[in-house]
C-alpha cells in the first residue's frame, strides 16, 4: 500500500496558487493524470476505462486447434456472450498463433463486440504435464506478439497462461506469478492481466487464493485478475461459495475462467457455480464452444460447431438460469462512438 503525506489544509491552496504563478514563467505545464489506457481494477472489481463495472459472461473457444473456426465468434455473440476466452499457443506445444493471427482474432472479436480474453495454452499442467512451459516463457510470446496488442486496452485481456502448474511443484506459483506480471509491464503492457491457478487451475491446495494479495501488490499497474478454474474440485455450493467469497471479501477481483457441468476427475456443481457468480457479480467463462476431444465431448455446447446444435452443457449455460442470456451486458466500450 502506497502511504501519502499530506500536507496541512490551510497550506495546499497557497501552494497551489504559487505553483500556478510559477510553471508559466518556467515554461511549463500542471502534470494530468492519465486517464486509464482501457480495463482496469479498483476495489477488487474490473473496469472498463470508462468506469462502467464489467462482468464477462462467456465461454472459451479452441482457436488454436480449429484455426478455420473463426466464425464461431459471431455464433458465441448471438447466443448472449459478451467475452470470449481464446486459446492461442506459443508454438511450444502447438503450432504457433503469430502476431498477425492474434491481430485477426482481436479484429474479430471487436467486429462481435466481444471482451477478448487471450491465453496462452502451452503452459497447462507445468511440472507434471510433458512439454508443458514457464510463464515466464509465456510472457516471452506475449511480447513476441506485442505489436497485435498495443492500443487494445480497451478490448482484450492478456491471460498469461492456461493452468500454469499442475500437482507437481506448485508452490512455486507465486513467484513466477509475480515475475511473468513484472516481465510484462517491463516490456510496456498496460493491459489488465488474467492469472490463472495452479493445480490444473483449480487451486486445491489454495496457494493462489492465500498469496492472491501478494500477487496483486506486485503489479506495479494493480490490473491483475484472478481466475479459478472450476471442475471436480467444486462439487458442492459450499466449496463454491466459500472460495469465492474469501476474493471478495478481500476486495481481490477474480473470475471463473473455466467450468464445466461434468467433468473425468468429479461432478462440478455447475447451479452452484452459476448462482454465485450472479450473486456476487462476478465473471463466469465456461469450456468449452465446440471441438472437445479425449474422453471429454460432453463438455461441447454445441455439436460440430453448429450453433443450432445446442448440447444439455449448451442449453445449460446459455439459456438456464443464472445464464449468460439471461445475465450478459455488452460492454459499454461497443456503445461509444469510438467502437
Amino acid at each position: 500500500m502506497r502511504i501519502t503525506r499530506r500536507l496541512p489544509l490551510r497550506i495546499v491552496p497557497v501552494l497551489g496558487l504559487v505553483a500556478a504563478l510559477l510553471l508559466p514563467l518556467l515554461g511549463l505545464s500542471a502534470p494530468a493524470h492519465a486517464a486509464p489506457t482501457g480495463f482496469r481494477i479498483e476495489n477488487g472489481r474490473l473496469l472498463e476505462a470508462s468506469g462502467n463495472d464489467f462482468v464477462m459472461r462467456g465461454v472459451n473457444h479452441a482457436h488454436t486447434w480449429y484455426p478455420d473456426r473463426m466464425s464461431s465468434l459471431a455464433h458465441i455473440k448471438a447466443k448472449g456472450a459478451n467475452t470470449v476466452r481464446v486459446v492461442l499457443s506459443s508454438g511450444d506445444r502447438w503450432p504457433r498463433n503469430d502476431t498477425a493471427d492474434v491481430a485477426n482474432v482481436v479484429t474479430q472479436c471487436k467486429q462481435n463486440r466481444l471482451i477478448c480474453v487471450l491465453e496462452v495454452h502451452d503452459t497447462t499442467g507445468y511440472g507434471e504435464q510433458s512439454g508443458a512451459v514457464t510463464l515466464s516463457r509465456a510472457a516471452d510470446y506475449w511480447i513476441s506478439v506485442q505489436s497485435a496488442l498495443s492500443g487494445q486496452e480497451d478490448y482484450v485481456i492478456v491471460n498469461i497462461g492456461n493452468e500454469p502448474y499442475g500437482n507437481t511443484n506448485y508452490a512455486n506459483w507465486t513467484a513466477d506469478t509475480k515475475a511473468a506480471i513484472q516481465k510484462l509491464r517491463g516490456a510496456g503492457f498496460d493491459h489488465t492481466i488474467m492469472a490463472d491457478a495452479p493445480n490444473w487451475g483449480q487451486d486445491w491446495a489454495f496457494t493462489m487464493r492465500d498469496n492472491a494479495a501478494s500477487v496483486f501488490a506486485a503489479d506495479p499497474d494493480a490490473n491483475t485478475v484472478f481466475s479459478i478454474h472450476m471442475y471436480g474440485v467444486f462439487d458442492t455450493a459450499a466449496e463454491i461459495t466459500d472460495y469465492l467469497n474469501r476474493f471478495v471479501a478481500a476486495k481481490l477481483p477474480i473470475v471463473v475462467g473455466e467450468f464445466g457441468h461434468d467433468h473425468s476427475d468429479g461432478n462440478p456443481d455447475e447451479d452452484a457455480i452459476l448462482a454465485a457468480a450472479q450473486q456476487l457479480g462476478l465473471g463466469y467463462l465456461g469450456w468449452s464452444w465446440s471441438g472437445n476431444g479425449g474422453g471429454v465431448e460432453y463438455l461441447d455446447m454445441v455439436t460440430s460447431f453448429d450453433p443450432n446444435q445446442l448440447t444439455i452443457w449448451g442449453r445449460r449455460i446459455f439459456n438456464g438460469a443464472n445464464g449468460i442470456a439471461a445475465t450478459s451486458e455488452e460492454a459499454a466500450v461497443y456503445s461509444s462512438a469510438s467502437s
